[in-house]
Parts: C-alpha cells; sequence; structure tokens
C-alpha cells in the first residue's frame, strides 16, 4: 500500500514540476505580445546584440592606423587551445635600441572557445570583443585571421 502512495505522489510532483516550467511557455502562449523572440535573419540589419556579448577578438585601431599591442604575448600563452599567434619582429628605434613589436597578429576563429583569457588578462588593453556573430563560411581558411591592419603601427605612449 505504501508503494502505491509513494508513486501516487511521484505522478503528483512530476506534474506539479512539468506546470511550473511550462509556466513561462504558457504565459507566451496566451499573450503573444509579450514575445521578446528575435525575427532573425528577417532583422540583420536592426539586430542589436547585448553589451556583454563575444562574437570574435578584435584589435581596436585608431584612425591613424595605430593600435595598442606590444607583442608581449600574455594573450597566447594565456589562450588555452592555442587560438592566437603572435609573431615578433625586432625594429631599431630612433635613439639606436632594439625593441619587439608585432609583424602579425594571428587569431584562429574556429578553434576559439570565446573563454575571453585573451582579452582579460592583455596588459594594455589591446584586444576585445566585436559585435559579429555571423561566421558561416565554406571555407575554413577565412576564419584564420590577421588582427593588426597592414602597416599599423604601436600607438605612441604605449610601452
Amino acid at each position: 500500500m505504501r508503494s502505491i502512495i509513494n508513486y501516487l505522489k511521484e505522478i503528483i510532483f512530476g506534474v506539479w514540476s512539468l506546470l511550473k516550467g511550462m509556466k513561462v511557455t504558457g504565459s507566451y502562449f496566451f499573450r503573444p505580445g509579450t514575445i521578446v523572440t528575435q525575427k532573425y535573419p528577417s532583422n540583420r540589419k536592426d539586430l542589436v546584440m547585448f553589451d556583454r556579448f563575444k562574437g570574435e577578438v578584435v584589435m581596436p585601431h585608431n584612425e591613424k592606423n595605430e593600435h595598442k599591442c606590444t607583442g608581449c604575448g600574455i594573450c597566447e600563452l594565456n589562450c588555452p587551445n592555442g587560438t592566437i599567434e603572435i609573431i615578433s619582429k625586432t625594429i631599431i628605434t630612433e635613439d639606436g635600441k632594439k625593441k619587439k613589436a608585432i609583424d602579425k597578429h594571428i587569431y584562429r576563429l574556429s578553434m576559439c572557445t570565446f573563454c575571453a583569457l585573451c582579452v582579460k588578462t592583455c596588459p594594455s588593453n589591446a584586444l576585445a570583443f566585436s559585435q559579429k556573430f555571423e561566421h558561416a563560411v565554406f571555407n575554413r581558411a577565412l576564419l584564420i585571421k590577421t588582427l593588426n591592419k597592414p602597416g599599423s603601427q604601436l600607438m605612441k605612449g604605449v610601452e
């Protein structure tokens, strides 16, 4: 007798938890004007992503084609799966000193887990996340990006 009562209690609890979980969905069914689902891709032109959205890693440049990346390699070291590769070169400054500068800052979007360790640990805040999220391509080579623009230089005052 006790097992039948326990069985019925479990059924009642299961139905109660199902109804509790379907409360939000049911409210959208009976009040369709409050739906917050966006109609992608028909609203592609006016779609606004949230500020905390992590699209892809970018290196912001100013209008003079200058960036903040010093080529220290901390982002490359902190990346858990080798998404970032920094190829650096040695340049000689006006005063005759050797200085390390980035030649290429390679970012493999197909390998990225969007963990944000590279962005968080960058000491010069040279990396950021963009709002771009459409990355469907037929060729994987298009997902390998060079973050520094051609001819870009280190911003003055960043060391």
